[in-house]
Order: structure tokens, then sequence, then C-alpha cells
């Protein structure tokens, strides 16, 4: 993992200094925003590493504040080193990791899926979706704020539910696994071929191929699949489907139900309020969480939903 973590932090600085929009000119702006992203992503590769979460876990709930602790100070070196410190800013960063890390102390040992549980899911997914993302992290301008923010989110969820809830069944590791590829396979090819059709029926989506953007292919998986696929398959199927299904004790139900939810998580996307968006992201997950709970990874689930949006993003144009 921490060989992954460099080659991926070497690539992508490489990429923002070569993409023309001015990291490279950053001087020790650019520094401590790369310094804050290499953290946030190190620790986020580190607990996915086999047998990690378990071993930190095993040292008490403190593991989990000190984590969140950890991740604020990379948010104040951040805050420090751009020249953004204000205390406003450095208040709603508390607020998003030592809030919810106090909403779940209060769960104790209960079993996964208490009502704090389902108040810290809710949480995360409306300050992710809603919060003032470009204000909290004002360098750079661009996607990078909304980057910064997922890895955040990712890291609190590690250390909420993973070190001080101790939530089990989340699947939260890179690897890969016997009869995978099937899986994987199997779930992309059976949702293309219920997906295209109807959303070329409903005039959501019309092929056109994007042969002019396929250079961009390679950063853009790494960036879906890192940024957007695993954060959000973290919370709808390893968090939210897994509370679900243990609180009810029907996977079944917890299976339908995160999907319809995920569904609804988009029904803003492209304008308020986007039926056809969330019909089809519901179609989604449904099969992401079909694959969550054959493979029990929530990385096999974020291949599969990153396929999804390249295929999408390089095939199709939304109408």
């Amino acid at each position: 993992m921490l060989g992954l973590w460099g080659v991926l932090c070497m690539a992508l600085a490489i990429a923002a200094s070569l993409s023309g929009m001015g990291y490279a000119y950053g001087g020790r702006s650019f520094v401590a925003t790369l310094a804050t992203f290499g953290l946030l992503l190190g620790s986020a590769l580190v607990f996915a590493a086999r047998g990690t979460i378990e071993r930190v876990a095993a040292a008490g709930a403190g593991s989990g504040w000190l984590l969140g602790i950890a991740i604020f100070c990379s948010y104040l070196l951040y805050a420090f080193g751009t020249g953004t410190l204000s205390i406003e800013r450095v208040g709603a960063a508390a607020l998003f990791l030592f809030l919810p890390l106090t909403i779940l102390s209060t769960a104790g040992n209960a079993a996964a899926g208490t009502i704090q549980d389902f108040v810290v899911i809710a949480g995360i997914w409306v300050a992710v979706k809603f919060g003032p993302a470009h204000w909290i992290w004002p360098f750079p301008s661009g996607k990078l704020a909304y980057i910064l923010t997922m890895l955040l989110a990712v890291n609190l969820a590690i250390a909420g539910f993973f070190l001080l809830r101790r939530i089990k069944g989340v699947g939260y590791s890179i690897g890969w696994g016997s009869e995978w590829t099937f899986s994987i396979l199997a779930s992309l090819l059976a949702f293309a071929c219920i997906a295209i059709p109807l959303g070329v029926k409903l005039r959501f989506i019309a092929f056109d191929l994007q042969h002019l953007k396929w250079n961009t292919l390679p950063l853009n998986a790494i960036g879906i699949l890192l940024f957007i696929a695993w954060p959000e398959e973290l919370l709808f199927r390893g968090l939210l489907q897994n509370c679900l299904s243990r609180a009810t004790q029907s996977d079944w139900f917890g299976w339908i139900a995160a999907s319809v939810l995920f569904g609804f998580s988009h029904i803003t996307n492209g304008g308020f309020p986007n039926w056809k968006y969330v019909l089809l992201a519901s179609i989604a997950g449904f099969f992401y969480g079909w694959t969550w709970r054959r493979t029990n990874s929530i990385f096999a689930s974020a291949i599969v939903h990153a396929g999804v949006d390249l295929l999408w993003h390089f095939l199709f144009r939304t109408l």
C-alpha cells in the first residue's frame, strides 16, 4: 500500500504540474496542498492493507480519536501552508470530524445498525454533497476541493466506524479474490444490458463516442475509482447496506433499501428533481450491492462503479 501510495502521489503531482492550471507555480501553497493530499490518501490506502484495521482497532477506541486528531492536524497543515487559516474554516473542519466521532462513541459496543450509525452516515453524505467544500479548501480552485473532502470523509469513516465502532464485514481492503473477475464483469454487463436501452428510451443518454478524450482515460480511471467510486461504495455498501442488513436481520432489505437510497442521493444531479437519474442510479446501486455481497469487498463494487462511470463518460452524453 505504501508503494502504491508513492506511485499515485508522484503521478498525480506530475499531472497537476503539467495541467496548465497553475498548480506548479503555487510555491508553498502547492507543497502544503500536496502534503495534505498525500497524508489523507496515504491513510486511506494503508488501512486498506489486509489486517491493518484489525491490528489498529485492537488498541482500543482511542485509536479512532487519535486518527481523528491526525486528520485534523493534516487540515491545519493545509490551512497554514496555503495561508487560508481562519477560525471559521478550522471550526467547520473540527465540527465535521469530531461531532460524528462523539455521536458514534455514544453507541458503545452495540451491534452495527444503531441510530447513531445511521445519523452519522446521513451526516457525512449531507456534508460531502451540500457542504461548502470550496470554502473549506480554497486553494486551488476546481475539483481538488471535492477530492480533498472525499478523502477527509473516508478517513473519518475509518476512524469512526472501523476503529471506534469496530463494525465488521465492510470489506475495506484492496486485493483480488477468487471469482472476482466473473462477478465484476457479470455485474457490469448485466447493468449495461438494462441501463443502456432504458437510458436511451427515457432520453437520458445518447450514444456519442468521445474519441478525443481517450488520452485522458488512465488519469480519469484512477480519479473516478479512488475519489468517486471508492468513497461512495464505502458509504452506501460497506456502511449503509451493511448496517441496514444487520439492523433488520435481512440481507435483501439492506440491499434494496441501500440501492434506492443511493438512487435518491442523485436526485439533484442535473437539476432537481431528476427522476431519470434516480431510477438509473437505483438500478446501478442494485448491481453494486450484488457485487459487494458476492465478493465481500467494496473494492470490487468500486471497480464496477468506476466502470459504469467511465463507459458513460467516454461512450455517451447526457441529454
